[in-house]
């Protein structure tokens, strides 16, 4: 199993979703960096279930415990070693599942691949795992923070309903005031309204989270094969639930022409920038310096509160309904996650380049 990401800003991660933790190994960190623990908490309480009734109803403190790395405050350079304890675990919901494969669940491809496989809660390829992401991810973005890097991701879309205008028309930091995370108060409401109607009749509904980065230099990003936005779209794509990735305008460009697309170039006080921001901060693989942002979308959850078809291990069909605490909409707890993941990529790129540089100046 390949269970690390990075080249030269890592993590490693291990766990279970029903297993005694959760945790991982940071590499890579730079030294001399501030270590805001409550922040790092912060990052954790965004993402933990049990927030709001539209989220699943396990309870979890999510109280993550720095083993390594840090000393008087600062990161060391050193690996940094992390631990969240899982506290609420119901296996015993899961147990008619033990020989039966979800539909559109990890269960048959992991049984497929292993010849075994964990059915509480999904394992290994439970959302549960992202517990690891969040704290890597809360580290890249104190590391940024001093470079003047910030990260914005917000609910855009919940099944039908969806934002009229780009991340530019709203004011993003109203995204953490309700449940859902999303910077539109009315839009919000109705995505509420949706996911609970979704909720109360055992199903699951999908959508979509953008995200906005500000502050990015130009030139991150390593062509030919180490592209920003391919590393942001691999990045994105290997959150669960994740169906699509798109940055810029995305397909909804496909209908222009070039000359309602391209970027005009233009100078101000010194500084090269452009009139427009069509091609969504990357352009060759590479930042610009404008606002990187793109959007990631997200399947209905595949664990239903409804009587399924299925089969089991044996291949005999058979109806499953399950049990257990489950989101009915992963969106709102996704949103840090795809900060994270965006916050690694970018702290990981930027590392790549610096070493390219100094190896560079070397010869």
């Amino acid at each position: 199993m390949r269970n690390t990401f990075g080249t030269l800003f890592t993590l490693t991660t291990f766990g279970e979703s029903h297993g005694p933790a959760i945790g991982g190994v940071v590499d890579g960190m730079p030294a001399g960096v501030e270590i805001d623990l409550d922040f790092i908490q912060s990052e954790l309480n965004r993402r933990r279930p049990g927030q709001s009734s539209i989220t699943t109803a396990r309870q979890e403190a999510d109280k993550v415990e720095l083993l390594s790395g840090v000393f008087e405050g600062r990161s060391t350079g050193c690996p940094i070693g992390f631990v969240v304890h899982n506290k609420d675990q119901h296996s015993q919901d899961y147990e008619n599942m033990r020989c039966l494969f979800r539909p559109s669940h990890a269960d048959y491809t992991y049984y497929s691949k292993y010849g075994v496989r964990d059915h509480r809660g999904g394992g290994r390829s439970s959302a549960r795992i992202t517990i690891s992401r969040v704290v890597a991810g809360a580290l890249a973005k104190l590391a940024l923070r001093q470079m003047g890097i910030s990260i914005q991701a917000y609910t855009s879309q919940v099944g039908n309903i969806a934002l009229s205008h780009d991340y530019s028309h709203y004011d993003l930091s109203l995204a953490e005031q309700n449940a859902v995370r999303c910077p539109d108060p009315d839009k919000a409401r109705q995505m509420e309204e949706l996911i609970e109607q979704v909720k109360s009749e055992g199903d699951t509904i999908g959508g979509i989270i953008s995200c906005v980065v500000k502050g990015c230099p130009a030139g991150i990003g390593e062509p030919e094969f180490g592209k920003l936005h391919a590393q942001l779209g691999a990045a994105m794509l290997s959150i669960n639930a994740v169906k699509g990735f798109e940055y810029g305008e995305g397909f909804n460009g496909v209908t222009a022409r070039g000359s309602e697309q391209n970027d005009v170039f233009s100078s101000s006080e010194g500084r090269i920038t452009t009139l427009s921001n069509h091609s969504g901060g990357i352009q060759g693989g590479i930042s610009n310096g404008q606002d990187i942002y793109f959007r990631v979308a997200f399947k209905p959850v595949a664990t239903l509160l409804q009587e399924q078809q299925t089969i089991d291990i044996e291949g005999n069909e058979t109806k499953l309904t399950a049990r257990g605490r489950h989101d009915p909409c992963v969106l709102p707890r996704a949103v840090p996650v795809v900060e994270a993941m965006a916050a690694m990529t970018i702290l990981d790129l930027i590392q790549v380049g610096m070493a390219a540089k100094y190896a560079n100046l070397q010869e």
